[in-house]
């Protein structure tokens, strides 16, 4: 019986290349092992650090830090703010493995260079991602600075990275995600907060390709759908997270209001300095989760 990475060696690319995707056990596993030789420890938390957030990386007891080009298949940074390792240690008593810096598809990456990565944590042994992002808020009644904890996702990319062959060992063809944010962290987070006096609010994260940020016409458009916050990142991740059966918990930081009847143009500096004014409120709730966890 063929399976579906066999078939792979059969597919052609467009200039009679072979075809071979990143995401295959094999693939993974060179990546893991480099990073086996650096820290031989089994993360209980992976974590990506989104735009403006590598700072909370400073809050991590760092045992090795490794730079991404050390990495086989780890894709470079190339984004401001993203620093481009990851960040092996501790963090409220739990063993971590964090991104400080993560990888978009307006960089040029395809959505499998985006989410390689967190195979590779997945593979690590972690079993749960926290993962966070700074985006555009939408909803009339909340303000930037605010913390989101992302209930739902919207996919607006135009692709997915579980596009093309599958393979088995990595987890299954046709991923059910409606528990895609585990409402069992979710709660814990909204604990978290009430004890620790963090405003935080829930709702829904949809992602766009970017990189230029959305029209009058287009945020109208995508809080018509039911989104709550606008962004270029992050469910990529979620999808391969919960295809290879990780639970995830996400929030972002709501850098700019995109209103459209009261818009201001936005700065990547002026987003990445709200970001930073949010990010002791950022940690101070990820640091409670992972202590409960």
């Amino acid at each position: 019986m063929t399976t579906h990475v066999q078939m792979t060696a059969d597919m052609e690319s467009a200039n009679g290349e072979p075809v071979s995707p990143l995401h295959t056990l094999e693939r993974v596993e060179q990546a893991a092992a480099a990073v086996r030789e650096r820290f031989d420890a089994v993360p209980d938390v992976g974590v990506i650090l989104g735009t403006g957030l590598g700072r909370l990386g400073a809050e991590i007891e760092t045992a090795v830090a490794i730079d991404y080009a050390d990495i086989p298949h780890f894709p470079l940074s190339t984004v401001e703010s993203h620093a481009g390792r990851l960040l092996c240690g501790r963090l409220a008593g739990k063993t971590v493995i964090a991104m400080q810096g993560r990888f978009h598809r307006y960089e040029g990456y395809t959505l499998q260079q985006v989410t390689f990565p967190v195979r590779v944590l997945r593979a690590l042994g972690a079993h749960t991602l926290v993962v966070s992002n700074a985006c555009g808020g939408m909803h009339p009644f909340w303000r930037a600075g605010d913390l989101m904890l992302i209930a739902d996702h919207i996919n607006l990319l135009g692709d997915n990275p579980l596009t093309g062959p599958n393979d088995d060992r990595l987890g299954p063809r046709f991923p059910d995600m409606s528990d895609a944010y585990d409402a069992r962290l979710r709660a814990l987070a909204r604990e978290v907060a009430l004890a620790r006096g963090i405003e935080l609010r829930e709702g829904v994260y949809v992602a766009v390709s970017g990189p230029n940020l959305e029209t009058r016409a287009e945020y109208r458009f995508l809080r018509a759908i039911g989104a709550d916050v606008v962004g270029m990142s992050t469910v990529p991740e979620v999808i391969v997270a919960v295809h290879g059966g990780m639970r995830v918990l996400g929030v972002s930081i709501i850098t700019d209001m995109c209103l459209p009847d009261a818009l201001e143009p936005a700065t990547v500096e002026k987003i990445i300095a709200v970001a930073n004014g949010a990010e002791p409120k950022l940690t101070r709730l990820v640091s409670g989760v992972l202590e409960r966890l």
